[in-house]
C-alpha cells in the first residue's frame, strides 16, 4: 500500500485507507449504505442507477471503503484482506481506453506486449490475490467453480459513469466475473449495464429532513447560516425533489439570497419551463431546472466561463483555464476572479490530486456548460486551445524530466492524464492535426517508457505513426519511441521494423537526431537479445552521434548504462564502473533519478562481485525504491533478482529464495524472463545454485512458491525490508540541485531545448 504519509493517494485502497478523501462531509444515506451492503454480499455485480445528480457516486465510494473495512468481520475470513479501486470513466470517449483505464486505476503496471483484458484476467496472480498454486484456478475457472477456486472476491472495482462506453464495460465486466472470481463489481450509471447476474439499486433522492440537513451542512461551508426551522429551507428542498447536487448548487446561492427569496426565484424558474405546477416535471428535468436556474443567475462572465471549462475532461489547474478560456469576451487576467465565483457557488468543485489542489466539474454540470459551448459556435476553437496548453506542457514535462523536477513531472502527468488523452484523441482524428499527434505522442515517451504505461502508449504511437503528417521530425521520434516501447514489451518484430524505417527516412532526410536514437535503441535491442558486440558497437557510436549534437537528457544517460552493461557482460566491470559512476554524477549533477537508478543497478551488480555486499545492499535499495516510485517494473524487478543473488551471498539462502520467487510473479508483467538473455540470466542461475545447495530442492521451492504469492507492493516490501525501509509508493523526492516550484507556464509554448537536438528527448 502507498506511504499513507506521502500525500500522494493510493490506486486502489484496502480496509485501513478508510472511507474515501472527500472535499466536504458525507450527510445521511444510512439506510441506503445498509441496504448497497447487503447487495454487495449477496451478488458479484450491483449496479446503482438513478438520475443524475441524485448523489451516486459519493453511496458508491462510501459503501465500496464499507466492504473493503468489513473483511475479517461479520463472519468473513480474517486473512482474506479486501480492497477496492474506483475507475472515473466519465472523461473518456474512446471505448477502446476502457481497460486501460482500469490497468490505470488498478496500478497495474505491465510491460509485456500483452493487452490490457489480458493484464487484467491475471490480477490473482498480479496482486497477490491468489495463493500458491490457486492463480491458474482462479483465471480458467467460471461461475460458482471459480468462486470455490479462489479464496473468496477480495477485490471491488467501482466502474463510476459507464453509460457513455456501456457496451464495451459490459464486455470487460462479463469477462472478468466469468475468469476472476476474486473481483466483485459495482457499476455507477444511469441504466443497467445489462450482464448476466447484475443486481440492480435504484438510488432515490434522500428523506426529506436529510435533504434538508444537507442544505444548512453545505451553507454552513459558504458562511451562511440557516435554520431547520425556516419553512422556505424545507421547501427549497421539496421544489429541487431533495436532489443532492441541485441543493448543493442552492446553497452556493445562499450567500447572496435569502432562502424566501430564493424560493421565489425558483418558483419563477419552473413557471417559465412548464407554465404551471413544479409537479408536472420529471426528476431529470428537475435537476436539469436547476442546473439551469443556477446558470441564470450567473453573471455573463460567469456563464461564459462555466461553458468554456467544459473542454477539460478532468482535473485542472487555474492556469490552465486562464490559457484555455481566458480571450473574445473574457479577457484573461479576469479568469481566475471569476472562476474563484463558480468555486463559491459549487459549480466548481476542488480536489486534492496527485500533484495537488486541482479544480473539477462534475459531469452533470460540464455536460450542461459544453451544450452552451456548442450553442455559441466556440467550441472548435476551445478544443484548440486546449489541445495547445497540453501540447505545451507535455512539452514542459519533457523538458523537465531531466530535472530535479522529475518526480514531479512524474505526479502531474499522473494527474494529467485525461485531459492528455483528450488533446491526443483530438489531434488522432482532427482533419490536419496529424503532425501534432505525432509530436505529441512522442514527446510523451517518459511517461510511456518512464512511468510504466507502455500499453497506453503504444495505443497513441500506433495510431499517431499511422497518419500522414507531412512532417519528417514529428514522425520519426514518434518511430523511435513506439519501437522502444515494443522492445521494453518484447515484441521485437515491430520494434525491428520501426527503427529500420526511422533509420532509412532519417537517413533520406540528413536527419543526425533520429539517426542517432535510431541506432541507441537498435543497439538497447541487441543487447536484450545477447548480441553483446553490436550491442556495443551501436551503443557507442549512437553516444558519440549524441556528442556531436550536443544532446544530453534521461535517454542518452541511459545509453551509457546500457553501453555498461555490454561491458561488464564481456568482464570488464571496471570500464562498466567508470561509465556507471559518469552517469551517477551527471544524474546528481541535473537532480535526475530514473537513469540514475540503472546506473545504481550495474554497479551494484559491480560490488557484488567485488565482494563488497553492504555497498551492493545499499545500492539496490536506492535503485528499488526510485523505479518503484516511478512504477518502473522492469527496473524493478531487476533490482529485486540482484537483491536475492546479495541475499544468499550474505549466507540467508531461505530468504534469497522468496525474493526469487517474488521476482517470478513480477516477470509476468514485464515479459520473458529476464528477457532470455544468457548474461542477464547468469546472475539468477547462480543464485538458484547456491539456494538449492544450502536448502535441498524441496525447502528452496517451498520458499520460491511463498514468494510467487506475493503481490507486487508485498514483494516490494519484503525485499526493501531487509534493509529496514518502507517501499514508498509516493515517488521520490529530488536529489541534487534545490528549486522543485511549481512551473507557472501561462503559455503553452516549448521551451528551447538544453543542448539543441531533440526536446528533451
Amino acid at each position: 500500500m502507498p506511504d499513507p504519509t506521502s500525500g500522494r493517494p493510493p490506486r486502489w485502497c484496502g480496509a485501513a485507507a478508510g472511507p474515501p478523501a472527500e472535499p466536504d462531509a458525507f450527510v445521511g444515506r444510512r439506510a441506503e449504505l445498509g441496504a448497497l451492503a447487503r447487495a454487495l454480499g449477496a451478488a458479484r455485480l450491483v449496479t446503482v442507477t438513478g438520475t443524475g445528480g441524485v448523489g451516486k457516486s459519493r453511496l458508491a465510494a462510501r459503501a465500496a471503503a464499507r466492504w473493503a473495512a468489513a473483511g475479517g468481520r461479520s463472519g468473513a475470513d480474517p486473512e482474506t484482506p479486501r480492497a477496492w479501486a474506483r475507475v472515473d470513466l466519465a472523461p473518456l470517449r474512446d471505448a477502446d481506453l476502457v481497460d486501460h483505464a482500469v490497468v490505470e486505476a488498478l496500478d497495474l503496471t505491465d510491460h509485456t506486449a500483452r493487452t490490457p483484458r489480458e493484464t487484467l484476467l491475471a490480477l490473482p496472480r498480479v496482486l497477490g490475490f491468489a495463493g500458491p498454486g490457486e492463480t491458474d484456478r482462479a483465471e480458467g475457472a467460471d461461475g460458482a467453480d471459480g468462486a470455490r477456486a479462489a479464496a473468496g472476491p477480495r477485490l471491488l472495482l467501482v466502474l463510476d459513469g459507464f453509460e457513455h462506453l456501456a457496451d464495451a464495460c459490459a464486455d470487460l465486466v462479463a469477462e472478468l466475473l466469468r475468469r476472476v472470481p476474486q473481483v466483485r463489481v459495482l457499476a455507477v450509471g444511469r441504466k443497467p449495464l445489462g450482464v448476466a447476474g447484475e443486481r440492480l439499486f435504484p438510488l432515490d433522492p434522500p428523506a426529506e429532513d436529510e435533504a434538508v440537513r444537507l442544505l444548512i451542512a453545505r451553507a454552513a461551508q459558504h458562511g451562511v447560516r440557516v435554520e431547520a426551522a425556516d419553512p422556505a429551507v424545507r421547501e427549497v428542498c421539496r421544489r429541487l425533489d431533495r436532489l443532492p447536487l441541485a441543493v448543493e448548487l442552492a446553497a452556493g446561492r445562499l450567500r447572496t439570497l435569502p432562502p424566501a427569496r430564493l424560493l421565489e426565484r425558483l418558483d419563477d424558474r419552473f413557471r417559465l419551463l412548464t407554465g404551471g405546477p413544479r409537479d408536472t416535471l420529471p426528476r431529470h428535468r428537475t435537476l436539469r431546472t436547476a442546473i439551469g436556474w443556477s446558470h441564470e443567475l450567473c453573471t455573463p462572465e460567469q456563464r461564459l466561463l462555466w461553458a468554456r471549462l467544459s473542454v477539460f475532461t478532468g482535473p485542472f489547474d487555474p492556469e490552465a483555464a486562464e490559457y484555455v478560456c481566458g480571450g473574445l469576451g473574457l479577457p484573461a487576467d479576469d479568469v481566475l476572479d471569476v472562476l474563484g465565483e463558480l468555486v463559491a457557488q459549487s459549480v466548481v468543485a476542488r480536489e486534492e490530486t496527485a500533484a495537488g489542489p486541482r479544480l473539477r466539474m462534475l459531469d452533470t454540470v460540464r455536460a450542461y456548460g459544453a451544450g452552451w459551448l456548442a450553442a455559441t459556435g466556440d467550441a472548435e476553437r476551445l478544443r484548440r486551445r486546449h489541445r495547445d496548453w497540453y501540447v505545451g506542457l507535455a512539452t514542459w514535462c519533457e523538458l523537465e524530466w531531466f530535472s530535479p523536477r522529475q518526480t514531479e513531472v512524474a505526479a502531474r502527468i499522473e494527474t494529467e492524464l485525461p485531459n492528455l488523452r483528450s488533446a491526443l484523441e483530438y489531434c488522432v482524428t482532427g482533419p490536419g492535426e496529424a503532425r501534432l499527434a505525432q509530436y505529441l505522442a512522442g514527446c510523451l515517451w517518459f511517461c510511456w517508457a518512464g512511468c510504466g504505461r507502455l500499453a497506453e502508449g503504444r495505443h497513441w504511437l500506433a495510431r499517431a505513426v499511422a497518419l500522414d503528417g507531412g512532417h519528417e521530425p514529428s514522425r520519426l521520434k514518434a518511430l523511435w519511441v513506439l519501437a522502444y516501447v515494443a522492445i521494453l514489451q518484447g515484441d521485437t518484430g515491430p520494434a525491428l521494423a520501426a527503427l529500420q524505417e526511422c533509420r532509412d527516412v532519417a537517413e533520406s532526410a540528413a536527419s543526425a537526431t533520429a539517426l542517432a536514437y535510431a541506432e541507441h535503441r537498435t543497439g538497447c535491442l541487441a543487447l536484450v537479445t545477447d548480441d553483446m558486440e553490436r550491442a556495443e558497437r551501436l551503443l557507442r557510436s549512437a553516444l558519440e552521434r549524441y556528442r556531436e549534437i550536443g544532446e544530453l537528457n534521461s535517454t542518452v544517460l541511459m545509453g551509457q548504462v546500457e553501453l555498461a552493461m555490454t561491458r561488464a557482460f564481456q568482464g570488464d566491470l571496471a570500464d562498466a564502473v567508470r561509465l556507471c559512476e559518469d552517469v551517477r554524477r551527471v544524474c546528481d549533477d541535473h537532480g535526475e533519478r530514473w537513469s540514475r537508478a540503472y546506473a545504481l543497478y550495474v554497479l551494484a551488480y559491480a560490488a557484488w562481485h567485488e565482494g563488497r555486499l553492504g555497498y551492493a545492499r545499499d545500492l539496490l535499495v536506492d535503485c528499488l525504491t526510485d523505479t518503484h516510485g516511478f512504477h518502473d517494473l522492469l527496473g524493478s524487478v531487476l533490482a529485486v533478482e540482484l537483491l536475492a543473488l546479495v541475499t544468499v551471498s550474505e549466507g540467508d539462502a531461505a530468504e534469497a529464495a522468496v525474493l526469487q520467487g517474488a521476482a517470478g510473479g513480477m516477470w509476468a508483467s514485464v515479459g520473458l524472463r529476464l528477457f532470455g538473455s544468457v548474461h542477464y540470466n547468469a546472475p539468477h542461475e547462480l543464485c538458484e545454485a547456491r539456494a538449492r545447495e544450502r536448502l535441498g530442492d524441496a525447502r528452496y521451492e517451498a520458499r520460491v512458491r511463498e514468494g510467487a504469492g506475493l503481490g507486487r507492493e508485498a514483494a516490494v516490501a519484503r525485499a526493501l525490508g531487509r534493509a529496514g525501509r518502507r517501499p514508498l509508493r509516493a515517488l521520490p523526492g529530488p536529489r541534487g540541485r534545490a528549486g522543485t516550484g511549481s512551473p507557472h507556464t501561462r503559455q503553452p509554448a516549448a521551451s528551447p531545448t538544453r543542448k539543441g537536438g531533440e526536446t528533451a528527448g
